[in-house]
This record gives structure tokens, sequence and C-alpha cells, in this order.
């Protein structure tokens, strides 16, 4: 039945490398069942409830791209989504986090609509190879900063920005330790290198107090709190375009970003286009409904993925396991928070390390893909954003390969992209 499903024969793979690599994701994006709810909370959510929301709808989005897509990508809250939820929306504009809900689900209501009429596929598609693997690599350089930033080895400085951490603090030196253990493995090819790193970084902390056993494993969910709580009727009377431009675009292209980058990392792309894409596009249009129905901000594909595909997963046969944990997690919270940030970090550095070398693909010698790459690249990274990093990419595409005299090189679709992003950053640059 799983040959039948996931064709493991057909991807070269195993049920135990599937697996270990599901729990491997699982573990490096294990965070979000508790940062979530902290950040819906200051927007006044039930944190009870958002916990609830956050694993239930977590499962189910995983569930869809592993069982209908076959592929290793699982889905949560995005991190960036519920930060613009709380801080823009709900704090900024003062809507109810009520109403923010049933926008949140209109928003996905239009996800699935262009999704089964091929346009959000057609988008995906239409992105240049060079932009592609400069969005691989960009995210590479993300998450690696996200790790870094996990372990304090980078901190914040007035002067410059950011800053070398301290190398005396115990859980810099942990997660060296960790980093050090971990590439080792992969460099020996031991498979299941970052699962293990991550165990042995989380329990070496505990003897010196930077980890901690959970004072109890169990704690039941109180769903009632968010469940069903949206506010569609004054939803509604919000208007298309702030539903678009405000939760629909930035989710659009941040999840694009993602699936692009992750797949082209893993080498499911195809002559530059994803099989399967809109079967892929539904999981998260699912995941968002399904969410806001539950009480969280939008759903997406995680980049924390990519970790996953680096210790072998190439099927969605590893999702079974990570929407199984999700479910297990609304019971285990105090466990699943006893994982700390230094003990995950080392694994997004070395995850980014491997997406990296979608840069070798980049046809650097010719200008008009090589600059707009470079500004992925530098750009996903530097505005802490995958959304940002490619829609500099696909502008300076266009305006490049014009420019150039290359205009039959961007297609319609592509110049449709171009005008969208120049209106998001005409109508939400200030956000």
């Amino acid at each position: 039945m799983l040959e039948r499903i996931f064709h493991l024969k057909e991807n070269q793979t195993t049920v135990r490398r599937e697996l270990l690599a599901g729990l491997t994701t699982f573990m490096t994006m294990a965070y979000v069942v508790i940062v979530n709810p902290q950040i819906l909370s200051e927007g006044g959510m039930p944190v009870d409830g958002v916990l609830f929301a956050t694993c239930i709808s977590s499962a189910v989005a995983t569930l869809v791209m592993g069982l209908w897509a076959n592929y290793p990508i699982a889905l949560a809250p995005g991190m960036s989504l519920n930060a613009y939820f709380t801080y823009s929306i709900v704090l900024g504009r003062g809507m109810p986090w009520k109403t923010a809900l049933g926008v949140v689900f209109f928003s996905g209501v239009l996800f699935l609509l262009l999704t089964v009429s091929n346009v959000r596929e057609r988008v995906v598609n239409a992105i240049p190879d060079c932009l592609k693997h400069g969005t691989a690599a960009g995210i590479g350089l993300f998450i690696a900063f996200i790790g870094m930033r996990n372990a304090k080895m980078i901190v914040a400085n007035p002067a410059t920005y950011v800053a070398f951490g301290k190398i005396s603090d115990p859980e810099v030196l942990l997660a060296a330790a960790g980093l050090v253990l971990i590439s080792i493995l992969m460099a020996r090819r031991f498979s299941s290198a970052i699962l293990l790193g991550i165990v042995v970084i989380t329990l070496a902390g505990i003897p010196l107090g930077l980890s901690h056993w959970p004072s109890h494993f169990l704690s039941l969910p109180h769903p009632a709190g968010t469940f069903l709580q949206l506010d569609l009727r004054a939803a509604m009377k919000i208007g298309l375009g702030d539903l678009i431009f405000v939760f629909f675009f930035v989710d659009l292209f941040d999840n694009v970003g993602t699936l692009v980058g992750v797949c082209e990392g893993g080498g499911f792309l195809k002559e530059g286009k994803l099989p399967r894409a809109g079967r892929a596009l539904v999981a998260d249009a699912i995941g968002t409904m399904f969410g806001a129905l539950t009480g969280t901000s939008t759903v997406t594909s995680y980049i924390e993925s990519a970790s996953g595909v680096a210790a072998g997963a190439r099927t969605g046969l590893g999702n079974l396991l990570i929407a199984g944990l999700f479910l297990v997690a609304m019971f285990f919270a105090p466990l699943v928070a006893a994982i700390p940030a230094y003990a995950t970090a080392p694994a997004l550095v070395l995850v980014g390390v491997l997406m990296c070398g979608a840069v070798a693909r980049v046809r650097w010698y010719d200008f008009s893909e090589a600059f707009p790459a470079f500004l992925t690249l530098v750009g996903t990274p530097l505005t802490f954003s995958i959304a940002t990093g490619l829609s500099l990419g696909v502008l300076s595409f266009t305006f490049v390969k014009v420019g150039s005299g290359k205009r039959r090189e961007v297609s319609p679709l592509l110049w449709a992209l171009s005008i969208l992003f120049v209106l998001r950053y005409a109508f939400l640059g200030s956000e």
C-alpha cells in the first residue's frame, strides 16, 4: 500500500529513511507549537485555543501535502504571517481578531479557487530558472541566519545591525558543538545525523541547566476559546481589495517562494517546473481554511522542511509521521517545549549549507540572469522575507531583460507578476 501511494522505489528511498527524515523535520519546526500561540496571544487570542488550532491545522495540511501531492513538505501557521496578523492587522489596524480570522478564511477560499483554476500552479512554473536557483540559495542563507540567531551566534548591534555573539555563552558553545558534531556525521554520510545531533545537544544541556526535563508531560487541549470564533460577516464588509492585498497577496508569494526553494534543493523540479504543483498548493489552501475555523493565522509551507529533505526525504510518507506528531503535541506540549532553540539551530545552519548549492546552477556569465538571481539571493535573508526576496528578483528580471533587448524572455504571466509586485509596494510599502 505504501509503495502504491508514495512510489518509494521510483524515488529511490525507504520507509525507514522517510520516517527518520519526517521526524527530523518535525524536530526542527516543533517550536511553532509554542511560538505561534505566544505571538497570536498578543492580539488577544486565547493561548490554549491557538495551541489546539496550530497543531490540528498543521496536521491536516501536512497530511494533504503528503497523501495528495506526495512531497516531503510540512505545513504550519507561518511565522511571518502570524506576526503580520497580530502586529499589522489586529494591533496596527485595530481589527478584532475574530474578524481577522474571517479574512484569513476567505483568503484560503481564494487560494483554493485559484489553485483549482491552475492560476497558482502557472505562477510557480512561470518563475525563471535563475530565480528558482536564487530563491533556493536565498532560503538557505535565510534559514542559516535564523539558526545562527537562535544559537545566539549572531546578535543585534545598534552600530552594525548584527554582530557575533559572546563565545563564552554556554548556549553558543553547545550550539557550536552541535554544528561540529552534525557536520562530521553528515560528512561521514550518517543518515540520521541531524536528528541525532538535536537529541545529543538537548541532553547535553540538561546537566548544565540550559535545558530541563518538563515538570509534566501531559496537557489536555482546550479548543473552545478559538474554535469557530471567526467573524465571517464582519470580514465580508472589509472589501475584496483588503482581502487580496493583506493576507492573500502576502501568503501567495511567501508559499510559492518556499515551495520553489525547498523543491529546488531536493531536486524535485523537472525542466524548471514542479510536477503536481497544483496538488501541493491545495494543501496550504485547505490548511488555511481549516486553521481559520479552528483559530489560527494563515497556514503555509515551512522552510524547515528542507531539513527533512537534507536527511533523505523524497516522498510524502514522512508527512504521516509529522502529522501524527503534531496531533500528539496537542497533549504533550510541555515535552515539545523542552527542545531548546540552541539544539535545533545547528540543523538549520547545515540545511542552509546544502541549499546554497543551488547557486552554482545560475548562469553567472549572463548578467541579465545573474543580477536578478543575486538580488533574490541576498534580498531574502536581508529583508527576512521570502516573498520580498522573490518579488525583488521578479522585478529586476523583468526590468533588466526588457532594458537589454530580451523582452521575449519575459512571459505574459511574469509581466502580470511584476505589475502585482509594483502594486504590492505601492499599497503595502509602509507595512
